[in-house]
């Protein structure tokens, strides 16, 4: 029995973070403290006013732990890893989990290119953003293209120059083909260094340009070369239009305010590149009744710049948040370079945060009712369905579907819901190695083993490769008693608790009721629930279709053999003619698939382990 009174009194006057447990034994507040004996001590004293959150959670607490570090910043640190871990109820969370699309220039190529990248990654290369709009990049990369001739293919040049026939793009002048030769080093080099000017802001030399090119096509009366120019023109335009100048000093800097209502708050932030406005963006928070708006602002920005892989060098806020000097100093550290957080009390940039202010306040009356609407069709639903099926804790769902024709070309999907929404990053495709024909059982068992085995391996490994680390708190199978059974036999064999429950189907086809511990239990057709139910289903099923017939598409229809590593067209039909089935290939020893002229010690090996 765990004796609050007594453990307080063993708590180091040393900094650490500490976690609070709740009835479950769940982690329900994750906090950091200078002091672990001071800080862990306040929430059990009567006579502090610690608001109505801290009350409401300390009669939840039935025990706690800590973790002791050698400095605040490091507890700080570990503070937002355990709250992006574990999403404590009782921690300000943030609802959006968003990333952002930089464009990526590879100046360490000898013929650079222009890309979007998902990731800001410490390499040789050129990154301009982050964007808020990942359809702004893809425009702006095309419209550079277009207006710079850079190009497109992945080919190793100068190592690939003259092996292969020029693309389409050179055929419709968007490349200038280095890849031929067509152009020199140097040349190609003048083109970036005026694509990096063109992504810095510097839109007048191109502007004059491309109004020069317009006029003299017009004179010479080649009218669609002209209309072509114009239309550049008029994209250029539109580009130098949305970035706006917000300041003169050129510097990277986000601006930060906050609006709250009750339990609900919206964090607009300004995104300036280079004395630009590039874009905006707003993230909804969960909060306490009477949570202060510093309060909220430093737990947002540990959340959000936890994982945002570009910290400007200057974050400008309305007030001063809480643990100010210690996250200026975790992001310095994060940043490589200096971070300051500004409290304008004039001027332009006081009114900046002022339009924050506004934008976030406009946000949160105007979505107040889509954002209830949308947490009944998500979070509603899933608790829902946790009463159905007598469950708590629902927050990642994996769903499970196969499909064929008559037995050729079969795959499995797995599409992931967390708290009600697709995860579409975490979807998974699986092409049917060890079945023979149109088996849905066998094909299921394979897909389930694969895919828990997969992830056990990586837990063990204590790395993610694959994202199959993470594993659901409900599976769902598309189907009734038999595919769960094939589910429950599977993680029995594993050993993983994960609770499985089936979509049982009516004549027609529809989801009818689940099934769940040997039981049908009915779901009303009107509810979120059954929705929420309907929405897997479909996006089980449309993600192993279109997998499906995305192999079926291929121009020539190929055996498994292809997908085994080092087999190629030779030792493919030296298999073939070998063995009489794919069962006989799959049977076959190491010293037995050595035996065929195309094998050696180390294609044989890689056959027996495809399959083994």
């Amino acid at each position: 029995m765990f004796d609050i009174q007594e453990e307080l009194k063993k708590l180091p006057g040393k900094p650490g973070v500490y976690l609070m447990h709740g009835e479950k034994d769940e982690i329900i507040y994750v906090g950091k403290a200078i002091s672990l004996k001071n800080r862990v001590r306040q929430y059990f004293q009567s006579s502090r006013n610690k608001g109505v959150k801290i009350e409401q959670m300390v009669t939840h607490i039935t025990r706690f732990e800590y973790i002791v570090t050698d400095s605040e910043l490091e507890a700080l640190v570990l503070e937002c890893n355990l709250i992006k871990e574990h999403r404590p109820k009782y921690n300000t969370m943030l609802m959006d989990d968003k990333s952002y699309p930089f464009i990526k220039v590879t100046v360490d190529e000898p013929y650079p290119r222009v890309l979007m990248a998902r990731k800001m990654v410490k390499d040789k290369a050129k990154y301009f953003g982050p964007y808020t709009s990942a359809g702004a990049v893809k425009d702006t990369i095309d419209l550079i293209h277009k207006l710079y001739h850079i190009r497109t293919c992945s080919r190793r040049l100068p190592r690939d120059i003259g092996k292969e026939r020029p693309c389409l793009n050179y055929h419709i002048h968007q490349c200038e083909a280095p890849c031929q030769g067509y152009v020199s080093e140097e040349a190609y080099r003048e083109s970036v260094r005026e694509v990096l000017s063109f992504l810095g802001g510097n839109y007048d030399g191109i502007l004059k340009s491309l109004e020069e090119k317009m006029q003299a096509a017009s004179e010479a009366l080649e009218f669609e070369k002209a209309i072509e120019y114009r239309e550049l023109l008029s994209s250029v335009q539109k580009i130098a239009q949305k970035q706006k100048i917000t300041d003169t000093a050129g510097e990277d800097r986000d601006i930060l305010a906050v609006a709250t209502e009750e339990e609900d708050a919206v964090v607009q932030v300004f995104f300036i590149r280079g004395g630009r406005l590039i874009g905006r963006d707003h993230f909804y928070l969960k909060i306490a009744k009477g949570d202060l708006p510093g309060e909220i602002l430093s737990s947002f920005i540990k959340q959000f710049y936890a994982g945002t892989p570009y910290i400007p060098s200057e974050l400008m806020l309305p007030e001063k948040v809480e643990d100010q000097e210690v996250l200026e100093a975790w992001l310095s550290e994060r940043r490589g370079h200096k971070v300051h957080f500004r409290i304008p009390q004039k001027g332009s940039k006081e009114k900046l945060v002022e339009l924050a202010a506004k934008n976030a306040a406009l946000v949160l009356s105007t979505d107040k009712e889509r954002l209830k609407r949308e947490e009944g069709r998500t979070i509603g639903a899933v608790k829902e369905l946790e009463k159905l099926l007598g469950l708590s804790g629902l927050v990642r769902m994996e769903a499970f579907d196969i499909s064929n024709t008559s037995g050729f070309a079969s795959v499995g999907s797995m599409v992931v819901y967390e708290k009600g929404k697709p995860k579409r990053n975490d979807y998974r495709k699986f092409k049917i190695k060890s079945v023979q024909g149109p088996d849905d059982y066998a094909s299921m068992n394979e897909v389930l083993t694969r895919r828990f085995e997969h992830g056990l391996r990586e837990r063990e490994e204590g790395k993610e490769k694959d994202g199959f680390t993470a594993f659901p708190d409900l599976i769902l199978m598309d189907g009734g008693k038999g595919q769960v059974n094939i589910a429950l036999s599977v993680l029995e064999r594993l050993r993983l608790p994960i609770p499985v429950c089936g979509m049982v189907k009516d004549d027609n086809h529809r989801t009818r009721g689940l099934y769940f511990q040997n039981q049908e239990i009915p779901i009303r057709r009107d509810s979120e629930a059954f929705k929420l139910i309907t929405r897997i289903q479909d996006e089980a099923h449309r993600f192993a279709i279109t997998f499906h017939r995305n192999l079926r598409s291929q121009v020539q229809v190929h055996s498994i053999l292809d997908d085994i590593p080092g087999v190629g067209p030779a030792r493919r039909k030296d298999l073939m003619r070998h063995f009489e089935n794919l069962d006989q290939i799959r049977s076959a020893t190491v010293e037995e698939l050595k035996k065929l002229s195309s094998m050696n010690e180390k294609s044989a090996r890689d056959v027996y382990n495809f399959f083994h």
